[in-house]
């Protein structure tokens, strides 16, 4: 069960961290959806979306769907983040980031996030990540 909505986390973000890329589209049970449209600045050479693109995403997706279901947590961060280059991302369509929480601890949030270059349903990468969350005590 969500204890944050879309825009509650998109209002959260804006104090906390304002320079994040992509908007939500959805949160869910342990899941979240983002997309980000593609500008010139996330471009590689080849007119391919960019690795760090593609990582910073993913990484924002992730906590986005770890705070529908913790709640406001400015102080979980990524403790690992693994990214596996499928194919190509296409520079003349968006990134959609799909999040999926593994395991969600007291201390430890494991997930995965598949990316896909919008309209194409084979994935252009995998990303999988672990983030700490801080003591509740």
């Amino acid at each position: 069960m969500t204890v944050m909505t879309a825009a509650a986390i998109e209002e959260f973000l804006d104090e906390v961290f304002p320079q994040r890329s992509g908007t939500i589209e959805g949160v869910d049970d342990m899941r979240a959806t983002m997309s980000l449209a593609i500008e010139d600045e996330h471009l590689r050479p080849g007119a391919s979306v960019s690795g760090p693109t593609l990582m910073g995403l993913a990484d924002v997706c992730l906590y986005v769907a770890i705070l529908a279901q913790v709640g406001p947590e400015p102080m979980a961060v990524t403790s690992d983040l693994h990214c596996r280059f499928l194919r190509r991302p296409r520079g003349d369509r968006d990134i959609i980031a799909n999040a999926r929480l593994l395991k969600l601890g007291r201390r430890l949030a494991v997930g995965e996030v598949q990316l896909f270059s919008a309209g194409e349903e084979a994935p252009v990468a995998l990303v999988t990540a672990t983030y700490v969350l801080p003591d509740g005590d």
